[in-house]
């Protein structure tokens, strides 16, 4: 059922800028509407791609996962009568931060999740996933392709059964969760990996190793709280449908709860951080240390064969047979007499 619908991303490319001069004039895949990347009609007896996004529904809920690149894909929104004017203009927006809107039994809401390339499932980009949800459809758009939109329409594929707005939402906002958490994982990993070379100090990790790390854990950090806070307003949203509000609660205790996980990585990368700058001003100061002594004990040295150097009259042992020896022997006495000074004084450490 999902094979004459799975497009490879130079298709979908190509059909997001057909309308591009530099292009050559490409005919639209047969069967697909403008922009429309998926669709799925969700009736009790199975599930059923959707070829038209103006064709009838064959089920209870539809769910439409569109290209935003696509002007053809602009046009269908801006005369989608189904969907609230506001709702329109959140979707069409350049405006990319996080946020949500309630108008009526429509919800819409801007979201982040990160971008994918043709051969790389995991980017740093982050880029905005747009949706409006009614009570029998689901509309999500993109201009770059999003992680989240794979991994929910893998889920989609195993569903079963007439699936409603909130399981919709769930789904959706589940598969991003799923992304930042896979993320998470292999960062802690590293840090893992990073806090066992220091305690075994064969290879210790050095700071500059760890910026990327840090880098990533505040980027999801800024993700996930974009995302909390976007649903905690939902929350608090008095026009919220009733049915959406066990979901929504869910969902941000479930943010919530990955920000925490994302939090303590943080502290754990800031500890190791802490203990890699502290072995480093050990190691200062030990050097510091060993220096400060040789000079303490080079000093009285160096006093007496500046002595010795001296082109005046009457020096001490000029006419002696032995006199270099001589001197050589009073400047290391010298040294001798400071270094049990200095551990007298309780400056040399055993």
């Amino acid at each position: 059922m999902w094979s004459s619908h799975r497009y490879s991303d130079r298709q979908e490319r190509h059909i997001g800028d057909r309308n591009d001069p530099l292009i050559p004039n490409i005919l639209p895949v047969p069967g697909i509407g403008p922009g429309l990347i998926w669709g799925l009609d969700f009736a009790p007896d199975a599930i059923r791609p959707v070829d038209h996004c103006d064709g009838g529904t064959t089920g209870g809920f539809r769910w439409l996962h569109l290209n935003l690149a696509d002007h053809g894909t602009r046009q269908w929104i801006e005369g989608a009568a189904m969907l609230p004017e506001a709702v329109r203009e959140l979707i069409l927006s350049p405006d990319t931060h996080q946020r949500a809107l309630v108008d009526g039994e429509t919800v819409g809401c801007v979201l982040h999740d990160f971008e994918r390339d043709f051969d790389v499932a995991d980017t740093a980009r982050v880029g905005a996933l747009r949706m409006a949800l009614t009570p029998t459809l689901m509309l999500t758009t993109r201009l770059h392709p999003l992680r989240c939109a794979d991994i929910a329409r893998h889920r989609l594929e195993r569903t079963k059964g007439v699936i409603g707005g909130a399981q919709a939402l769930d789904l959706l906002v589940g598969a991003i969760a799923e992304n930042i958490a896979d993320i998470s994982r292999t960062l802690s990993a590293d840090i893992q990996r990073a806090e066992d070379a220091f305690l075994e100090g064969h290879h210790p990790p050095q700071p500059r190793d760890l910026v990327g790390i840090r880098r990533r854990l505040a980027q999801l950090h800024r993700l996930l709280a974009g995302a909390r806070g976007v649903f905690q307003r939902l929350e608090r949203d008095e026009e919220l449908p009733d049915a959406l509000l066990p979901t929504v609660e869910k969902l941000t205790q479930r943010l919530q709860a990955l920000d925490a996980d994302i939090l303590e990585g943080q502290a754990q990368l800031r500890l190791l951080r802490d203990e890699l700058d502290i072995q480093a001003a050990q190691r200062t100061n030990q050097n510091l240390y060993i220096l400060s002594i040789i000079t303490a004990l080079m000093l009285p040295a160096t006093l007496v064969t500046g002595l010795f150097g001296m082109n005046t009259g009457g020096m001490p042992f000029a006419g002696a047979s032995h006199g270099t020896l001589t001197a050589t022997l009073v400047a290391a006495g010298a040294a001798g007499v400071s270094y049990f000074l200095l551990r007298w004084m309780g400056f040399m450490r055993r």
